[in-house]
């Protein structure tokens, strides 16, 4: 076992003999329990939500409305801690997520930047998927035109004028996106 590997491991026994639970993100939580460890995978479909900064309002406002639905979305102002690597980190929640939320507006479609930049990398996590697989789900917060580069791969949803009616819609495509994951990850050998 590396030095590094040690560490953690002894840093995560010591928490749970004091009687905390550790929580690894996307994998799950360690607890001790009367014969020991227990370990309790995350089962929560695992959620990445892209907007632009303008945006920001609106995509809180769907991060809360996935998480009441038992989603995990993972939204970089509530995920990202200070001095973080953010790119590094962005890259990996990208590709760890069972489905990429793409919030289009009229601001994030004509806007260069970062949801730009995580649209690509979506794109090409999507790329290494099976041809099924549901992953890059396209949500409309406004009347706009999604990229033509998407709408002619995948259908969109509008989160207007019915937004509970969207959010249902959104949280269908979630679990399915995540069923495959965790049959495979929870089956048996």
């Amino acid at each position: 076992m590396s030095l590094a590997r040690g560490l953690i491991f002894e840093i995560v026994r010591k928490s749970l003999d004091a009687g905390q639970a550790v929580e690894i993100e996307g994998l799950g939580r360690f607890r001790a329990s009367a014969q020991g460890y227990r370990f309790d995978p995350e089962t929560q479909p695992t959620v990445f939500v892209a907007y632009a900064v303008e945006d920001l309002a609106i995509a809180r406002r769907l991060a809360d409305a996935l998480r009441a639905a038992g989603c995990s979305p993972w939204l970089d102002k509530d995920r990202l801690m200070p001095g973080q690597n953010w790119t590094e980190s962005f890259n990996r929640a990208i590709a760890d997520a069972d489905a990429f939320v793409a919030c289009f507006s009229q601001r994030s479609v004509s806007k260069r930047g970062e949801f730009q930049s995580e649209l690509r990398q979506a794109m090409e996590c999507a790329e290494r998927r099976p041809l099924d697989d549901v992953f890059l789900l396209p949500v409309r917060l406004e009347r706009c035109v999604v990229p033509s580069q998407i709408a002619d791969r995948v259908q969109y949803v509008d989160l207007f004028p019915d937004w509970e009616r969207g959010v249902k819609r959104l949280v269908r495509s979630i679990r399915r996106a995540a069923r495959r994951r965790i049959c495979t990850q929870f089956s048996p050998a």
